[in-house]
């Protein structure tokens, strides 16, 4: 059985920063590209970031220089590390993992940013 777990959603400041991690099970993780998607209220699901099963990243224009994705074929988790946070982050956040034939979606975790 396949599962993304997501975690270290929350309330921030602006200006705040939050680490998102992504824990997989019943994947082999190191073949599958990873990203992190989010959709805000009545706005479609974007994507953030990913990650290639090489380890090449690309990143959302608007979260350039802010965001960091990272991954750990040892521990099955890819990360992402949000900086300078704006309340336009506001959205909740989803891990996906994706293969030429397969994809899997975690069920997401909230980000508000709000003072």
């Amino acid at each position: 059985q396949v599962q993304l777990v997501e975690s270290g959603g929350g309330l921030v400041q602006p200006g705040g920063s939050l680490r998102l991690s992504c824990a997989a099970s019943g994947i082999t993780f190191r073949l599958y590209n990873m990203a992190w998607y989010r959709q805000a209220p009545g706005k479609q699901r974007e994507l953030v970031a990913i990650i290639t099963s090489g380890g090449n990243s690309n990143y959302a224009e608007s979260v350039k220089g802010r965001f960091a994705i990272s991954r750990d074929n040892t521990w099955n988790t890819v990360d992402l590390q949000m900086t300078s946070l704006k309340p336009e982050d506001t959205a909740a956040y989803y891990c996906y993992a994706g293969s030429y034939v397969l994809e899997y979606w975690g069920k997401g975790t909230l980000v508000t940013v709000s003072s």
